[in-house]
């Protein structure tokens, strides 16, 4: 595939505005909008992940949101292939493309492209979900260090998502993740012909505009959509059920919670997330990315 150059890239925290800003553009431009936010590609959640709704879809065409179970590993990886496959099925090196979302690997995979991965097979996803859930992240971190001690030495041993995709590409491969990291990547995209926008909001805005958001979203259906995602039974440990929101209103719905406590606990742990995307973008989103405060 020939890389992707008429290009915008929009990146910012999450209550930035970054979707609005990416939809007015798209409405003069005639461009097609791709989801950059690895939350975002999740079915069950579209008010509690701010995805776009109707009214927006009807104005621009809307790609990758909301298009993969809750229950289904998903990995940027994937995203990237998901990405590949829509650029030949839409012919996206004929028209304008916005790829908007706070997932700042997904950015750094479009322009820098990652290293081949193997697939790997449902059974061995399973096992290794199971023995996370009995043996835990740090027990299985120390089994990494033994097969693959360079990956080891790259993942924190509570970070067990990783340490399973490490110990699942061995198992899967015969060879070490570290070893397939070392293969060259091809990226999607011009990177010197893309447009690059980083949305950097006033912090005491972005606070207040949190904290309306969310009861925005409790009005119009986020408890019933976390009621849904618990009914999966998904494990802790799958990436929907950390999204913010879901662990606050699942102990209200359960009842070791109140409303307003659940409140103040995800609009604080939005403003933490906030602050580490905006701390990444700063330090990993180089000078040919324009800043726009908002």
């Amino acid at each position: 595939m020939r890389l992707l150059k008429n290009v915008t890239l929009i990146a910012g925290p999450t209550a930035s505005g970054k979707s609005s800003f990416a939809l007015e553009m798209a409405c003069k431009s005639g461009a097609i909008i791709v989801n950059a936010d690895s939350m975002q590609v999740y079915s069950v959640l579209r008010l509690l992940t701010a995805r776009p709704g109707p009214d927006e879809l009807a104005l621009a065409p809307h790609r990758l949101y909301g298009h993969v179970d809750p229950r289904e590993p998903y990995s940027t990886g994937r995203w990237l292939r998901d990405v590949e496959a829509l650029a030949e099925v839409e012919g996206l090196e004929a028209r304008p493309v916005i790829f908007v979302g706070g997932t700042g690997l997904y950015f750094r995979a479009l322009t820098e492209g990652l290293s081949p991965m193997p697939d790997i097979p449902a059974g061995v996803r399973a096992r290794g979900r199971a023995r996370l859930k009995d043996e835990g992240a740090e027990a299985l971190h120390e089994l990494l260090a033994v097969i693959d001690p360079i990956s080891a030495g790259r993942i924190r041993p509570s970070d067990g998502q990783r340490i399973v995709r490490a110990l699942e590409v061995k198992e899967a491969s015969g060879k070490p993740l570290s070893e397939w990291q070392t293969e060259p990547a091809q990226p999607l995209i011009d990177r010197n012909a893309a447009r690059k926008i980083v949305l950097e909001p006033d912090r005491a805005e972005l606070a207040t505009h949190i904290q309306r958001r969310f009861e925005t979203m409790l009005e119009h259906g986020a408890m019933e959509e976390v009621r849904a995602l618990l009914n999966l039974d998904l494990p802790a440990s799958v990436p929907a059920m950390k999204a913010i929101g879901v662990r606050e209103l699942a102990a209200v719905i359960d009842g070791r919670s109140g409303r307003d406590d659940a409140v103040r606990q995800a609009t604080a742990a939005t403003r933490q997330y906030a602050k580490r995307q905006m701390t990444w973008f700063r330090h990993q989103l180089g000078p040919d990315w324009r800043r726009i405060g908002v």
